[in-house]
């Protein structure tokens, strides 16, 4: 990696603002899914065990520029502070004169966690004087939120202007090395799978990585609004109109050699809503009927995404889930694509977002080369484009 990282600077006894991904799941008040916060221990302890003085700032939810009990880090202080071997102090807010006095008290060793930093506008708008008073006396910076770091805020890019060192924690490390070999790949044996709700959401995506690639597989339902694209009868199957629209332009405009790359599914699993009988079955691509609602790819298109994925695949980027896969039997696509990769001797890395959700959910992230913690930040990285809190860092 270019960047540097904790690994190449002296931190000992020094004012660290680390930018962390807190952005957890709650119900009522209590933290339902710890999987952001334990993959920023290693950072953390790291810095800790290191003895600097180490300052948390992270963001929850969407409380739009204003506070929000609900959307409190609380919850989270109270978890660190009985899992690290340290006194974790909660500040009142992000900014202000309680939170300077609190950040200059820090001794070595000692962790205070911010207030979400979006009940503040000026996180969102990368203001410059909420910047400046979120980097405070930080003698270095540290991004350990990967999933972040495609967004231009005042806590990933505003405070890099204020702060000496401004380098990558271990997580960022590790994803930026390992996401490195996707951004790279090209040609034969280069598979990359997109799934999901809309067409409108990855035409990025698509027309980046579809001449890259060997071939580009299509799930999810953003596969119904290319069908309808193409001319064919998708029922009561998910296609907003921007996503029918996102697709027409990728198939009129994208070359025919590199559209030829593109896969999509030959038979899909539905379910009849209109009406609602409940009644499901598979169906060919061609022959969905009105009243029928598409909801996952049918076992011939698994029979062969599995067969590209294993027999022709040495690198797979993967990024949204193949069909509805909170609700069995509709996650029987999802989960064959999973199986999949875990099968395959090809290098894998899902993208984070839906995808990563549902490969923990069905056991096999073990199985993977790496999963992302970031889905946005992932696939924007992977197509090629500068991540400004990846710009933001130090060069080595």
């Amino acid at each position: 990696m270019a960047k540097k990282s904790i690994n190449d600077i002296d931190f000992a006894g020094k004012r660290v603002l680390v930018r962390v991904d807190f952005n957890v799941p709650l119900e009522g008040g209590k933290i339902t899914d710890e999987t952001r916060i334990n993959a920023a221990l290693p950072t953390i302890n790291a810095l800790v065990e290191g003895g600097a003085r180490v300052v948390l700032c992270s963001h929850l939810g969407r409380p739009g520029g204003k506070p929000d009990p609900e959307l409190s880090l609380a919850p989270v202080a109270e978890r660190l502070d009985e899992i690290l071997d340290t006194t974790v102090k909660m500040a009142p807010d992000c900014v202000g004169d309680e939170v300077a006095r609190m950040r200059a008290e820090l001794g070595e060793g000692e962790v205070l966690l911010l207030e979400n930093t979006r009940f503040h506008a000026g996180e969102e708008d990368n203001d410059p004087e909420f910047a400046k008073a979120l980097a405070g006396d930080a003698e270095v910076y540290v991004d350990d939120a990967f999933g972040s770091m495609h967004r231009a805020h005042a806590s990933t890019v505003g405070v890099t202007e204020y702060i000496a060192d401004c380098v990558a924690g271990l997580l960022v490390h590790k994803e930026l090395d390992s996401l490195q070999k996707c951004r790279d790949a090209s040609g034969d044996g280069f598979i990359v799978i997109l799934g999901g709700a809309k067409v409108s959401d990855k035409i990025d995506a698509i027309t980046k990585l579809l001449p890259r690639a060997e071939k580009l597989l299509i799930g999810g339902a953003m596969a119904w609004s290319f069908a309808k694209a193409l001319g064919k009868e998708i029922g009561e199957s998910l296609c907003k109109p921007e996503s029918f629209e996102a697709a027409r332009e990728i198939l009129e405009t994208m070359d025919d050699d590199v559209l030829a790359k593109m896969v999509l599914p030959v038979d899909v699993h539905m379910r009849q809503v209109e009406p609602d009988t409940g009644e499901t079955r598979y169906a060919p691509i061609d022959a969905i009927e009105a009243g029928w609602n598409a909801l996952d790819i049918g076992p011939e298109t698994r029979k062969k995404y599995r067969s590209i994925i294993v027999d022709e695949a040495e690198i797979v980027f993967w990024n949204g889930p193949m069909g509805y896969f909170e609700k069995p039997p509709f996650d029987e696509g999802t989960k064959a694509v999973a199986q999949a990769l875990a099968d395959t001797d090809a290098y894998t890395v899902v993208g984070g977002g839906d995808s990563a959700a549902a490969i923990n959910q069905m056991g096999f992230e073990d199985r993977m080369s790496h999963v992302s913690t970031g889905g946005g930040a992932s696939i924007e990285f992977v197509q090629g484009d500068d991540l400004p809190g990846v710009e933001a860092l130090d060069e080595k």
